[in-house]
């Protein structure tokens, strides 16, 4: 069975006025509910510590069952509690690195260098990178062994500057994720109503622009893979 690897935040702080953040649970449950029976599912953070989850984000464990039963599933929250890091995991065992989102991915996603190296492996061994929300702040610095910057020349989304204002955290954030996806050389798309889902497939390059993006990502996650598996299988054939 193939593996996927699922990145999520460590950072709990979001701006100057004391805000909580963390992961965005929703992004992390939608996105495993897809891939657990057809993957082998690691999850690693910046750090070894639990992981933080965004108090808002919560609010879905009372209005959505799946994700009620996910952050009530202990094998799950172990995850989330003791958390794998990059340097524990190797990017040749994995089939695509899946970033999930959270504002706090836009503090230890960006410049962790151990992130962008495992990311720049598995895509450069043929392998799908995939991001969600936030999640494409840990693609904005990969650099390719070439030098090039994955998301160079690539069509990509992400949350939008027009969702943080909506609420009304777009004075909180370090950098506009739209804004700096952009300046990488991209083609930004969103969604025509804030909020609701936008999934883009690019090569081998998969982005979602907010929470409800996420269960999208996973079903063209797997779509890519399998079309992966098959080019491999006749090349084998072939040679």
């Amino acid at each position: 069975m193939d593996k996927i690897l699922i990145v999520v935040t460590n950072h709990s702080a979001l701006g100057r006025r004391g805000k909580k953040t963390g992961l965005w649970l929703r992004e992390l449950t939608d996105f495993y509910h897809e891939v657990r029976e057809l993957f082998e599912v690691d999850i690693i953070s910046t750090s070894p510590q639990r992981v933080p989850l965004d108090p808002r984000s919560l609010l879905e464990v009372l209005t959505n069952k799946k994700t009620r039963a996910y952050y009530m599933n202990d094998e799950l929250m172990d995850q989330i509690r003791h958390p794998l890091t990059p340097d524990q995991v190797d990017g040749t065992d994995y089939a695509a690195i899946y970033f999930a989102g959270g504002h706090g991915t836009m503090w230890d996603f960006l410049d962790n260098k151990q992130l962008q190296e495992l990311t720049k492996t598995i895509y450069e061994k043929g392998g799908i990178v995939s991001a969600v929300c936030h999640g494409p702040c840990g693609l904005l610095n990969v650099q390719l062994s070439d030098g090039r910057y994955l998301l160079s020349g690539h069509v990509v989304t992400g949350f939008s500057n027009q969702e943080e204002k909506i609420m009304g955290l777009y004075k909180d954030i370090p950098y506009s994720l739209e804004d700096s996806l952009r300046e990488r050389g991209t083609l930004f798309k969103q969604a025509a109503l804030p909020f609701t889902s936008c999934v883009i497939l690019s090569g081998r390059l998969i982005t979602g622009q907010n929470p409800a993006s996420a269960r999208g990502v996973a079903l063209k996650v797997i779509e890519q893979c399998r079309q992966q598996e098959e080019k491999e299988y006749h090349y084998k054939m072939e040679a």
